[in-house]
């Protein structure tokens, strides 16, 4: 690993709230509080799902209920940050699995701008 210091990089907070007050973005799979999304929006996302001081888009956009986290402090070369195709997104800490699918309008944008929307509850073969 190189001596690269990683504070210089955009990175989402380590969550430190209880698990239950946890949400998962539908569609990046980042964890945060619902308190961080709303101050912050999905820093992988946002352009897109236009989280920031927005609750009911949170609600829409992001789910509690998710299985396992995987921390990820270098997505470039981490092959796990590979196989769950989080290796461009920033820094943070990431759900294996999140149960829900986008809003069908979140859905038409990415398709308007040639992204296949992947659900991130595992369905969705490669």
């Amino acid at each position: 690993m190189s001596s690269q210091n990683f504070a210089d990089e955009e990175a989402a907070s380590i969550p430190t709230v209880k698990t239950k007050h946890l949400r998962a973005c539908l569609l990046c799979s980042l964890v945060m509080s619902g308190g961080e999304f709303r101050a912050r929006g999905c820093p992988n996302c946002e352009e897109i799902l236009q989280l920031k001081h927005s609750p009911d888009r949170i609600s829409a956009c992001t789910s509690v209920y998710f299985d396992g986290l995987i921390s990820n402090i270098d997505p470039e070369n981490s092959w796990v940050a590979k196989w769950q195709r989080t290796a461009n997104y920033v820094r943070g800490v990431y759900a294996v699995r999140v149960k829900g699918r986008i809003p069908e309008d979140v859905e038409a944008d990415l398709d308007a701008r040639g992204i296949k929307y992947r659900p991130r509850d595992q369905t969705d073969a490669d």
